[in-house]
């Protein structure tokens, strides 16, 4: 609480209503299978943009395989967005048509 003052010398106390902050919401970032992209070069995107290590990397790939899909990593919106930006360059660097989703976890 703070005081207000008036021009003419009355004070009043303001209340101020506390603000809740609420967690920022995760995003999943899915790639997606398709009948050109090598297994090799999923591998080396899991392991280049989303830091994964070999082994989880090749898991990752196999389900990508598969099912269709497979979750890269959960990040904040802005992370997400720039990981699923960094997949996209890389694939159109190699011309290959890898696409990726970002979705809310």
């Amino acid at each position: 609480m703070s005081p207000a003052f008036f021009p003419d010398g009355d004070t009043a106390t303001i209340t101020r209503k506390k603000e809740k902050l609420k967690e920022p919401e995760d995003y999943r970032v899915i790639l997606l299978n398709d009948d050109y992209t090598t297994k090799d070069f999923v591998v080396e995107i899991l392991m280049a943009v989303f830091h994964k290590n070999e082994a989880d990397a090749t898991r990752i790939m196999l389900d990508i395989h598969r099912k269709g899909k497979g979750t890269a990593g959960v990040y904040s919106w802005d992370i997400a967005q720039t990981k699923a930006w960094q997949v996209h360059e890389m694939a159109k660097e190699e011309e290959f048509p890898l696409r990726c989703l970002v979705e809310p976890a």
